[in-house]
């Protein structure tokens, strides 16, 4: 039941205080006052955490791939921090798989859009020119996604 002291329409409330409202409708979800629910805000969130579980993947992928890619195409730069962001990525990534195995189609989808993405943020962090990256991601998904993969040295392109 809504505190009495509460004047406020949920839908009002949550534009004045969300986190009042969070509580406030997780109270009316627990004690089935689903009547009194802010339906119309309270599905914009519950779309809003998909989105942002998609944008997190999407993030940690690209930071993943850019830093292989540095690893690859700059192995004379290779430090222990690299490889910290490395298996820290590949972490986060396996932890949103396994939280939301669902997630594993949208990771292939957006998997040759997140290596254009990595490949611009290569460039603009080793200062090697674009034409030094393979315009196709070079790893596999389940290399990328591999904790024990590091790729070797292809100085070819560079």
């Amino acid at each position: 039941m809504i505190n009495s002291e509460l004047s406020l329409k949920l839908n009002q409330l949550y534009e004045q205080d969300f986190n009042l409202w969070l509580q406030q409708t997780i109270q009316l979800l627990e004690t089935k006052h689903f009547e009194e629910l802010d339906c119309q805000n309270l599905i914009e969130e519950l779309d809003s955490i998909g989105k942002n579980d998609q944008n997190a993947l999407k993030s940690n992928l690209r930071i993943l791939l850019m830093h292989l890619l540095k690893y690859r195409f700059q192995p004379e730069k290779r430090s222990n921090s690299w490889q910290y962001t490395i298996i820290e990525h590949r972490q986060r990534i396996e932890d949103a798989l396994e939280n939301s195995p669902s997630l594993k189609p949208f990771l292939e989808n957006i998997f040759i859009q997140c290596y254009q993405g990595a490949k611009k943020l290569a460039v603009a962090e080793t200062g090697l020119p674009h034409s030094s990256f393979p315009e196709n991601c070079p790893f596999s998904i389940e290399e990328t996604l591999n904790i024990d993969y590091l790729p070797d040295s292809d100085n070819s392109h560079i």
